[in-house]
C-alpha cells in the first residue's frame, strides 16, 4: 500500500473540481483522479446557474467565468414559419450579482476550475482509474491503475465518487442506481452554421419534436441537439454523418440552415436514474455519479457542483474533528430530495418535448398568446420565492412556465451590494460562515453548533 489519504476523489469533472476546491478552500488537499487522459473538450453542459456561480464565487473563479461566457443570450423562436424573439432568461432575481443564465462550455468551466485547484496545491492525476475498493471501520482500501498498466494501492479515510454515470465507485460499492432510460435517441454536435443570427439560442418547433441551436463560440460556434424521428432505426452507438445531421436538420427548418465544419458529432440516449443512497459508510457519491436526467433546465452540472460544494465543507469539518458523526449524513439528508425534485421537473419537460400525443404534438407549435413578451412582461420567467428565515441548501431554480428553465431558487436572503454576494452562502458553507445560523437543526447540532450564535460559532480548524 502506498500510503494513507484523507480523501480520495475519483472523477475530475465540475463535480470533482468543485469538490477539490472547497475541500482544499477548508485545509484538507485531496488525491484527485481521473481515468481520462485529458479533460474535455467538448461543449457538453452548456450553462451555469445563478446559485453556482455564487457558490464559485468564494474559490474567485466566477468573474472569470462571466467574462468568458454570455449573459446576454435571447431566443429565437422558429415557429410555423414565424419567429418570436424573446428574452430566454429573465430570472426575476434582485438579490443576486448574477440574475442570469451564463453560457460557457463545459471544456471553459473545466479549464477554468482546473486551473484554481492547481493553485490551490491539488493536481489532476490522469490517466488513472479505480478497478477495485473495500471498506473497513476506519479507512477504504482502493485499487488503483494507472495509464501504463501499472496497479497501485492505496488507502483513504473517505472515497468519494464525482465519476459521472457509469460510476466505479457506486458500482464497487454496490450502491443501486435506480430509473430507466427513454426510448428516443438524440444528436449533438459542436457545429458551424449560416445563417443563423449570432449571439442568440434557436428553437425549431415541430409536431414531430424540437431541434435546438445554442451558441458557443468555443469549440464551435453553435451547439446542436435534436431528437431523431420515433421510426428511425439508428442504434445509440452508430457513427454519426454530418449528411445525416444536415437531413434531420432541414426537416425542423425547411433546408434554410447549411451545417460545416463539424468539431464533435454524437448519438446518445437520455436516462433518468438517481442513487438508491449518496453515501454507504466511507464511501459517498456527488454529481451524474448519483442522478442523472435529460438536459432540460440546463440542471446537471450545476447539481453536481452544488452537491460539492455541500459535502466538502462537511467532509473537512469531519476530518479536522470539529463536528459529530452524524455531519455526514446530513448530505444525502439535504442533497437527495434536490436530485429527486430536479429528477421529476426534467422528466416532465423532456415529456412535453418530447411527446407524440396529438394534443401535445399540435400545443407544442402554437405558442399561447400570454407566452407572447412585452415589455413589462416577458415571455420565459423564472419564479423566486424569499424565505428569508426557511433554510434550503445549495440547489438549481425550477421553471413552471418553460421546458427548458431552471429550478427555482430557494433559501436566498436580499443583497445589496456585490461584494456582499461573493459572501453569501446558506448551509452550504462552513458553519463558521457569518449566515450559519441559516444551517438546518440538524447540520447545526451535527456540526456542533449547537444554541450558539452564528457569529460565534468557531471555524472548522486549519
Amino acid at each position: 500500500m502506498t500510503g494513507l489519504v484523507d480523501v480520495l476523489v475519483v472523477g475530475a469533472g465540475p463535480t470533482g473540481l468543485a469538490l477539490a476546491a472547497q475541500l482544499a478552500a477548508h485545509g484538507v488537499r485531496p488525491r484527485l483522479i481521473d481515468r481520462s487522459l485529458d479533460r474535455v473538450h467538448e461543449s457538453r453542459a452548456l450553462a451555469i446557474q445563478p446559485r453556482t456561480l455564487e457558490v464559485l464565487a468564494r474559490f474567485g473563479v466566477t468573474d472569470r467565468l462571466v467574462a468568458d461566457g454570455n449573459s446576454a443570450v435571447r431566443l429565437h423562436m422558429h415557429v410555423r414559419k414565424r419567429v418570436l424573439t424573446l428574452p430566454m432568461f429573465d430570472l426575476g432575481l434582485h438579490d443576486t450579482a448574477y440574475p442570469y443564465l451564463l453560457f460557457l462550455s463545459q471544456a471553459e468551466t473545466e479549464r477554468i476550475l482546473e486551473e484554481h485547484v492547481r493553485t490551490s496545491g491539488v493536481t489532476v492525476e490522469r490517466g488513472v482509474e479505480l478497478v477495485d475498493l473495500r471498506t473497513t471501520a476506519d479507512q477504504v482500501t482502493c485499487r488503483l491503475r494507472h495509464r501504463d498498466g501499472r496497479e497501485e494501492t492505496v488507502g483513504a479515510r473517505y472515497v468519494i465518487g464525482c465519476d459521472g454515470a457509469h460510476s466505479a465507485v457506486r458500482r464497487a460499492a454496490e450502491i443501486a442506481f435506480e430509473g430507466s432510460s427513454y426510448p428516443q435517441t438524440f444528436v449533438l454536435a459542436d457545429v458551424e452554421a449560416d445563417s443563423l443570427a449570432t449571439g442568440t439560442a434557436h428553437v425549431f418547433l415541430s409536431e414531430a419534436g424540437i431541434l435546438f441551436f445554442f451558441p458557443l463560440g468555443r469549440p464551435a460556434s453553435w451547439r446542436l441537439l435534436v431528437m431523431r424521428p420515433p421510426a428511425d432505426p439508428t442504434p445509440p452507438d452508430a457513427a454519426v454523418t454530418l449528411d445525416r445531421v444536415q437531413a434531420l436538420t432541414d426537416g425542423y427548418t425547411g433546408g434554410t440552415v447549411r451545417l460545416h465544419d463539424p468539431v464533435w458529432m454524437t448519438n446518445f440516449r437520455l436516462h433518468h436514474r438517481a442513487a438508491a443512497h449518496y453515501r454507504a459508510g466511507r464511501v459517498l457519491l456527488a454529481g451524474d455519479a448519483a442522478h442523472i436526467h435529460s438536459p432540460a433546465g440546463a440542471q446537471g452540472m450545476n447539481t453536481g457542483i452544488q452537491d460539492a460544494v455541500n459535502l466538502g465543507w462537511k467532509m473537512a469539518h469531519a476530518l479536522h474533528g470539529g463536528a459529530a458523526a452524524g455531519l455526514l449524513d446530513t448530505y444525502e439528508l439535504e442533497r437527495a430530495p434536490i436530485g429527486r425534485m430536479v429528477l421529476r421537473f426534467t422528466d416532465r419537460a423532456f415529456t412535453i418535448a418530447t411527446s407524440t400525443n396529438p394534443l401535445i404534438r399540435f400545443a407544442r407549435t402554437r405558442p399561447h398568446p400570454a407566452g407572447r413578451p412585452s415589455p413589462d412582461r416577458p415571455c420565459v420567467r423564472l419564479s423566486h420565492r424569499r424565505r428569508a428565515r426557511r433554510p434550503v441548501p445549495a440547489q438549481p431554480t425550477v421553471s413552471a412556465r418553460a421546458a427548458f428553465a431552471t429550478a427555482r431558487t430557494q433559501g436566498r436572503r436580499p443583497a445589496a451590494r456585490r461584494a456582499r454576494d461573493a459572501r453569501r452562502a446558506t448551509h452550504d458553507t462552513a458553519p463558521g460562515h457569518r449566515r450559519a445560523g441559516l444551517a438546518s437543526p440538524a447540520v447545526r447540532s451535527a456540526s456542533g453548533l449547537g444554541g450558539r450564535r452564528p457569529g460565534r460559532a468557531a471555524a472548522p480548524g486549519p
